[in-house]
């Protein structure tokens, strides 16, 4: 397998530099001149002040101003981190050793760098304030669900349990509060076709071959809202939303389903109500069976005033 080539650039709050390869083809005279084209969302002053102090290398370190065009080459930089609004709530620790992490992620933090997220995130607070510059997620959480994820702290067992995840052998087990509907049929397997396509904030359903399946059970139920355990056997974008939404119980707090609600990011308030609660599998390493489960609970159920007004630092109640 071929080894992945080693940054020139130390990480910054945790994170590897970006990585540009220059292409083989190309007229352009200066790596400058083609940053600026390749990069049309940085403006180019930027990208000259960059290249001023030194902070877009190659292999031999950096590059000057004026340095020529290197097809097959490649370039690193760090870019610019987004204004991002503090996501005020505390991330639990379920489990820890050399090998794995267990955390309970709260709402509203997601689990890695994407888009505007970038510092406010479970992957880049976690590897600053635990000195794990290795850590990865085995597999990852909406930004808007919490509970828990599985991280790897050993990269010498990183395929291991990231396997785990791909061949679908952990048991995953979910909560969530909706509505209570008397006259639905309950536990029942809801399997149906999820697509989701890129830059298209939604996922939908379609006629065709099934590629998502949960099984839903109502728990409890009291004053018109339930509280159901979803267990899904597939992992697609979106799919118990979606599915709790096909059954007429939309999750409450749901942005998404059945309607899309322009919700800013710095709008902490009523977080959607579903929970990561359990996560089953055998060890691949030990070959010890393993269940951790969240210490969180969903505040809809024991506190819906307190969740329709938004939620105190913290989050869900742990």
């Amino acid at each position: 397998m071929r080894r992945r080539q080693q940054p020139p650039l130390p990480k910054r709050h945790g994170l590897d530099p970006a990585r540009l390869r220059l292409p083989e083809d190309g007229d352009w005279a200066t790596i400058r001149d083609h940053l600026v084209e390749r990069l049309p969302r940085v403006d180019p002053a930027r990208i000259d002040a960059l290249l001023r102090e030194g902070g877009i290398v190659d292999l031999d370190g950096p590059i000057a101003p004026d340095a020529a065009y290197v097809p097959g080459g490649a370039v690193w930089f760090h870019r610019d981190l987004p204004d991002e609004t503090e996501v005020p709530f505390e991330i639990g620790i379920v489990h820890r050793d050399e090998n794995i992490l267990v955390i309970d992620k709260p709402h509203f933090l997601s689990t890695i760098p994407r888009g505007q997220h970038i510092l406010q995130t479970a992957l880049v607070r976690l590897r600053r304030e635990l000195e794990l510059p290795d850590l990865v997620p085995a597999h990852r959480l909406d930004r808007v669900t919490a509970g828990l994820i599985l991280f790897i702290v050993n990269p010498a067992v990183r395929g291991a349990y990231q396997t785990m995840f791909h061949k679908r052998t952990v048991h995953k087990e979910y909560e969530a509060i909706a509505r209570f509907d008397p006259e639905l049929e309950l536990p029942r397997t809801v399997i149906s076709r999820i697509i989701k396509e890129r830059q298209v904030l939604r996922a939908f359903e379609e006629p065709g071959e099934p590629n998502a399946e949960t099984h839903i059970e109502l728990l409890e139920q009291r004053d018109g809202l339930g509280r159901y355990r979803l267990r899904p056997k597939t992992g697609r974008t979106h799919q118990l939303r979606l599915h709790m939404n096909s059954l007429g119980i939309p999750i409450l707090g749901d942005d998404f389903y059945p309607d899309l609600t322009d919700k800013p990011v710095e709008d902490f308030t009523r977080p959607l109500q579903l929970l990561a609660a359990a996560l089953e599998f055998t060890d691949p390493i030990s070959r010890q069976p393993r269940r951790f489960e969240t210490g969180r609970t969903l505040q809809a159920w024991h506190d819906p005033e307190g969740w329709a007004a938004g939620p105190t630092p913290g989050g869900d109640q742990l």
